[in-house]
Parts: C-alpha cells; sequence; structure tokens
C-alpha cells in the first residue's frame, strides 16, 4: 500500500465524493420517486424521508469515534461496500409484495452507513492532501459530489420512469433494476478504492478504545466550543448559504407557477433539462474555477470575491421575474450563470470549515460540526423562504435573496485568517494532528 501515497489525487477525490453523495440522492431524491409511483401517499412519503435523514443532521455526534482508529482508509471501503450491499438488497426486496416497512429499514441503513461514510472521507481527504492540495482539489470535491446527484435525478429516475412506461414494467420491478444498478456501482467504486486511496496518515494520539472514543466525544465537543471566536464561525456557516438555500427552494417554483401568478410556466420537462443538464454542468464547471481561483489566491483573498461570485448570479432571477422571457435558451442561460456561481462560490464554505474551523486535535470531528451547522442554516433558510416569497411576490424577493446575502459578505472581512502555511506537502504529514491549517 506503500505507493499509494504518491498516487495523484484526482485518482481517487473525485470517485470519493462521487461515492459519498451517491447515497444521499437515493434517499432525498430516489426514494420518495419510488414509493409514490407505488403509491405510498405524500404524508408517508414526508415522514419517511424526514426520519431518514436525520442520519447527516446528527453525524457529528458519533463522529469522534472515528477518531479510534487510524485507518479512515479502511471505514471508507468499508461503509462504500455496506451500502452497496443494502442498497442491492432493496433490489431483491422489491421483488417481493408487501415489503415497504422493510425497504425503509434498509433506507436506513443506508443513509447511516452514508452519514458515518462521509466523516471518514473527509478525514481521510484533511489528512492525506496539504492545505494547498485541499484547495486546488476542493472544486473536484464539490463537483463529483454533485454529479452524483445528476447521474441519479437525470439519469436512474429518468430510466425508472421510462422502464415502466415504455417496457411496461410494474413500478416495484423497475426500481428494482435501478436500485440493482446503484448497488453494483457502488461496490465497483469500493473495490476500486481498495487501489486508488491513499494509505492515512498515522496517529499516535488517537483513543485506541470504545471507551476511550466515548470519552473522547466529550472532549471533542468542549474542544471545539473553546476554539476561538467559534461562535462567529459558526454564525458565518449558518448565513452562507442564506441567499442560496432561498433561491434553491424557490427559483423551481418561479420557472413552473403560471405567468398569471408571476412564474414563467414552463413544463416540468423544460425545468428537470434546465436545472438537471445545464445548472448541473454549470455547478461542476464553477465548483472547479473556483476551487483553482482559491488555490491561486488564498482563502483570505478569495472569500470575498467567492462569497460575491455566489450571489451575485442570483440577480439573474430578478432579470427572469422581470423581463418575463418566454424563450428557453435566455432562461436556460440564467440557470446556467446562476448555478455557476453557486459552484464557485460554494468552494468557500467548504474551504472555511477545512481550513479554520476544524483545525486542530480532532479535524475530523470538527469538520463533521462544520457540516451539521451547515445543514442547519440550509434547512433554515429553506423553511422561511416560501412565507417571504409570498409577503414579496417573485421580483422583491429575488431582491431580497441578493440583501440577505450582506451579513457573510461582512463577518468574511473579520472571521477569515490567512493559512499558516499552504505549502506543506502531504508526504511530511505523519499524524491526525494537523502541522498546516486543517481542511
Amino acid at each position: 500500500m506503500n505507493d499509494s501515497k504518491s498516487r495523484h489525487p484526482l485518482t481517487w477525490v473525485p470517485s470519493l465524493y462521487f461515492a459519498e453523495g451517491l447515497p444521499l440522492w437515493v434517499v432525498l431524491i430516489v426514494a420518495g420517486v419510488m414509493f409514490k409511483s407505488m403509491g405510498v401517499s405524500n404524508q408517508e412519503i414526508g415522514h419517511w424521508t424526514g426520519i431518514l435523514v436525520l442520519a447527516w443532521a446528527f453525524k457529528p455526534l458519533w463522529s469522534p469515534l472515528l477518531e479510534t482508529s487510524n485507518n479512515k482508509r479502511f471505514f471508507v471501503v468499508l461503509f462504500q461496500m455496506i451500502g452497496g450491499v443494502a442498497l442491492g438488497l432493496i433490489a431483491l426486496t422489491l421483488q417481493f409484495s408487501n415489503t415497504i416497512a422493510v425497504v425503509v429499514a434498509l433506507l436506513g441503513v443506508i443513509a447511516l452507513a452514508s452519514a458515518t461514510h462521509d466523516i471518514a472521507a473527509d478525514g481521510l481527504y484533511i489528512a492525506s492532501l496539504s492545505t494547498k492540495q485541499q484547495t486546488m482539489f476542493a472544486g473536484w470535491q464539490g463537483a463529483f459530489y454533485n454529479a452524483s446527484k445528476f447521474v441519479i435525478s437525470g439519469g436512474l429516475v429518468v430510466l425508472a420512469g421510462d422502464l415502466q412506461t415504455k417496457m411496461k414494467l410494474p413500478a416495484e420491478q423497475a426500481w428494482s433494476i435501478i436500485f440493482a444498478i446503484m448497488s453494483v456501482g457502488l461496490i465497483a467504486i469500493a473495490i476500486y478504492h481498495l487501489w486508488a486511496l491513499p494509505a492515512n496518515p498515522q496517529s499516535n494520539t488517537a483513543p485506541t478504545t470504545i471507551k476511550e472514543g466515548f470519552a473522547t466525544l466529550r472532549e471533542v465537543i468542549v474542544d471545539f466550543f473553546r476554539k476561538p471566536g467559534v461562535w462567529m464561525g459558526i454564525l458565518f456557516i449558518l448565513l452562507f448559504r442564506a441567499g442560496e438555500a432561498q433561491v434553491s427552494t424557490i427559483a423551481p417554483l418561479f420557472l413552473l407557477d403560471s405567468p398569471a401568478a408571476g412564474g414563467l410556466g414552463l413544463t416540468t420537462a423544460q425545468v428537470g433539462w434546465a436545472y438537471g443538464a445545464a445548472g448541473t454542468i454549470a455547478f461542476i464547471a464553477g465548483s472547479i474555477v473556483g476551487g483553482y481561483f482559491a488555490g491561486w489566491l488564498g482563502l483570505r483573498r478569495s472569500m470575498v470575491f467567492l462569497i460575491i461570485g455566489m450571489n451575485l448570479p442570483n440577480l439573474a432571477f430578478f432579470f427572469l421575474s422581470s423581463a418575463m422571457p418566454s424563450d428557453l435558451t435566455i432562461i436556460t442561460a440564467a440557470i446556467f450563470i446562476e448555478n455557476f456561481g453557486f459552484g464557485f462560490g460554494f468552494v468557500g464554505l467548504i474551504l472555511y470549515m477545512m481550513q479554520v474551523l476544524s483545525v486542530g486535535k480532532y479535524q475530523t470531528a470538527h469538520y463533521a460540526f462544520g457540516t451539521g451547522f451547515m445543514a442547519l442554516g440550509l434547512v433554515l433558510f429553506r423553511t422561511f423562504s416560501g412565507d417571504i416569497q409570498a409577503a414579496l411576490g417573485y421580483k422583491n424577493f429575488f431582491l431580497w435573496v441578493i440583501i440577505s446575502a450582506i451579513p457573510v459578505l461582512i463577518l468574511s472581512l473579520r472571521i477569515v485568517p490567512e493559512p499558516k502555511d499552504e505549502s506543506i506537502d502531504s508526504e511530511a504529514i505523519t499524524t491526525t494532528e494537523p502541522v498546516k491549517a486543517a481542511s
């Protein structure tokens, strides 16, 4: 395994984060569409999928337990295998009748395995790359995480529909095929990672027993909230996606709503193509450009530009709500611009959590805390976006979205320090106690 240390990050970063994203979209997208096609009520779908998402919301609570092992590489492969097997069991279970409860239970296994995999995967990324490398490849990280969403929503869900409508397969059989494809894919990635993933840097300070791991949990929490400026950092994370969270919720509704209601009156297929194809490509391109931009300029100097780049393109929707164009090319171009900006700026949040918030002894656990607060901010702004839009109307709402980005822009001028060393080579890292600003 020694030669794995010298492998280029592009041999494993894209596949690692594709595997990290796939199970999440299975729960968020596939499960709901599948249950709906099987005649399950909206209320039940909402209850079940909502409960499943709790795995990602609460993953920081058990993230310190992974500090008991120096070999996060092992856990990455293990939980990819578990997820792949669970997907295969769902494919098998769907062949039988009255098995929805079993499918939900297996989706729970997938959710827990995926959430735990996220912790190990992010920890491996942090420990294996220098600060400079973390910055450079953050764009690839976000790009392939979202590429898995494109494969799910733009490919497999469409295939499931075709199997039912064109080949006249029952919903259960059609979805069984889809889950079998996903199972084979995730297991294949896990096997590939046995070769591709870097050997994890070793630590002499990690706890070695479960008892020590639980003791570590308390220490991790205390250590996190004793960080200088941690509350400002949490506020920064909560506010970072204020604009994007609202746009991502309301924009599709604006596109679908009738012109009489202030919308553009597009069909579901048109919205799906615009967001699923053009939007995804734009986000991936923006993520890659944003990663290299931050690597070139440095986190401190690039953060303001990343935040502006993430939020200013939302003016594209203000233009759409003002001009009310009917040309799908113009509408798609606006969506492309908005998603490119989102991908470009989102790199800033990832790097802040990696290189500022998680620096210290428990970098993996503290990064997981950061992603938990990020999810909380996303939920908060999505929850109230509909109320704000109803009060302001579409046109003024999209202006409000721009204004709501101002607080995080001001905060960024105060809380983002220069990393102490952006030139440390990953070969020099020998412990999980970072000698650099952890990513």
